[in-house]
């Protein structure tokens, strides 16, 4: 241990994140606070596009080449051993696991490896939430056994983006040791994400995500193709990322056939999404994946949008039935027709859900709230690790843990 305290001038932490375009899209705001707050930030991840963009940050990049698809366990073996060399050379003072496979994998590494500080963010159960088979089941099953144990390792915090994942996943007595916590998504920027007047002409209806069955697109491919034989008019649009890594991917070819049948559009992948969120009238996310609590909802609402999307946890920490948005039940493309039609029917309904949207993102979602209430993680979790007066504090230290209570519903 001796070797991590003399490097308590300086506190290194580490971001360890499958993917360096996840990182940039959901950790960057919270990597800047930490490396303003007086952290060293080190990010671990597979760097693909990112890489000139995270240097300029002043992050130190810790490459890392393993892959999100199938279960092979040779390969998990080397990952998890990758961690552990990385670990061991890096020495950070805290460990920040983001998402399912490098809390798994990490938080043991980081054991062995003797790092002092570990927090661990639930962000959602992602594919492991949205089983159709039994034997996708059994390995639900399994897995959560796995990261229940995992997530109530001595000397590790953890946070989760919705109460439902925090009930299910932490346990009495890292709740009652104020080492598991709910903190709601990344945030999003209120001076970036603005409200804007709508666009003139036909209503967009936009589905925002990864292109993955699993977040509902072919219940939105089935809803347009239903208010379209219904003489609806409007404009029904995709938006985002092949991921073909995740086997619940949508091929392109699949999306081409739908553009060339004029069901929808697909814009691809977009990085200027308050423009994006801005040329559509409604947002819709018909999800059954395992959300943490979606980006793009927050981003919408923000945007003075209104939202409809599946009653699934996650989806409804930021959608209020009948107030900023509609909940309809997952699988259910009749009721997102439903959902969708009344939207478009009422302009003036969707300009009172969009106001009270913006109004419940400054309140409860802001980046500013959501990044300090993950800075009190680290710094507890750094004050566990070295000397008090060593753990950075900056101009956060007023800001500390969620004033809500963990298991408010």
């Amino acid at each position: 241990m001796r070797g991590f305290v003399a490097s308590a001038l300086k506190p290194r932490v580490m971001f360890v994140v499958t993917e360096d375009w996840y990182f940039w899209s959901h950790r960057l705001d919270l990597a800047r606070a930490a490396r303003d707050m007086g952290y060293q930030v080190l990010v671990a991840t597979r760097i693909t596009e990112y890489r000139e963009r995270l240097e300029q940050e002043g992050f130190v990049l810790c490459p890392l080449n393993w892959e999100r698809g199938g279960v092979n366990p040779v390969r998990e073996a080397k990952a998890f051993l990758a961690l552990l060399s990385l670990y061991r050379r890096q020495r950070p003072t805290l460990v920040c696991h983001v998402a399912l496979k490098p809390i798994l994998y990490g938080a043991w590494a980081a054991r062995v490896a003797s790092v002092p500080g570990v927090v661990n963010q639930v962000a959602g159960l992602g594919w492991a939430g949205s089983v159709d088979s039994w034997p996708g089941a059994f390995l639900h099953v399994i897995l959560l056994r796995m990261l229940k144990w995992t997530l109530a390792l001595s000397n590790s915090y953890a946070t989760f983006q919705n109460h439902e994942d925090a009930r299910e996943l932490s346990d009495a007595t890292t709740r009652e040791a104020a080492r598991a916590e709910v903190i709601h998504g990344s945030g999003v920027d209120t001076a970036r994400f603005l409200p804007s007047r709508e666009p003139a002409g036909m209503p967009v209806i936009m589905l925002a995500s990864r292109m993955l069955w699993p977040k509902g697109i072919g219940d939105f491919i089935a809803a347009a193709r239903l208010l379209t034989s219904q003489g609806i008019k409007a404009r029904f649009v995709l938006v985002g990322m092949i991921d073909p890594e995740n086997p619940s991917h949508i091929p392109e070819s699949q999306l081409r056939e739908w553009q060339a049948e004029h069901v929808i559009e697909w814009w691809g992948y977009r990085e200027d999404m308050p423009d994006v969120l801005a040329s559509a009238h409604v947002i819709v996310l018909p999800t059954y994946y395992g959300e943490g609590l979606p980006k793009v909802l927050l981003e919408a609402a923000a945007c003075g949008r209104p939202i409809i999307a599946t009653s699934i946890r996650g989806c409804a920490e930021i959608v209020r039935d009948g107030d900023n948005g509609l909940l309809i039940p997952p699988r259910d493309p009749a009721a997102l027709a439903e959902a969708i039609t009344k939207l478009i029917e009422q302009p003036e309904l969707r300009a009172r859900m969009g106001a009270r949207g913006r109004e419940i993102v400054l309140e409860r979602f802001s980046s500013q709230r959501i990044v300090g209430e993950y800075l009190g993680v680290f710094r507890r979790a750094c004050e566990t690790s070295m000397p008090a007066h060593a753990a950075p504090r900056g101009n956060n230290d007023r800001i500390g843990r969620s004033t809500e209570p963990f298991m408010e519903s």
